[in-house]
């Protein structure tokens, strides 16, 4: 009996330090890729020929910038929503209504 709970005993702090250096949950080490020197990785073109486009470039231009000026315009001509605006109309049809003048007219002083 005396030997089961000594052997227990020996035995717990070996196998809890063994759990204290497990990481859970981990990886490996981050992977590296060496520089080649060339741009976004692809080789040049020998010379006098072109680059050749893969198949999803146009659509990424077309769609960037398309969407850039679709909403440049968009912008330039939305209506003018701000509280200033609509105070100033509202302020010169009451005035208007009431006979008074909305312009200032600086008087003649001499």
């Amino acid at each position: 009996m005396v030997s089961a709970a000594l052997s227990r005993h020996l035995i717990r702090p070996a196998a809890l330090t063994r759990l204290r250096n497990v990481r859970c949950a981990s990886h490996g080490p981050p992977e590296y890729n060496e520089p080649t020197g060339l741009l976004f990785g692809e080789k040049p073109p020998p010379a006098g020929f072109r680059r050749i486009k893969e198949p999803w470039e146009n659509v990424w231009y077309w769609g960037m910038y398309g969407s850039m000026v679709v909403g440049a315009v968009l912008m330039y001509f939305k209506p003018d929503t701000s509280i200033q605006t609509w105070a100033l109309k509202e302020a010169k049809a009451r005035m208007e209504q009431r006979g008074e003048k909305y312009k200032y007219e600086p008087s003649s002083s001499s």
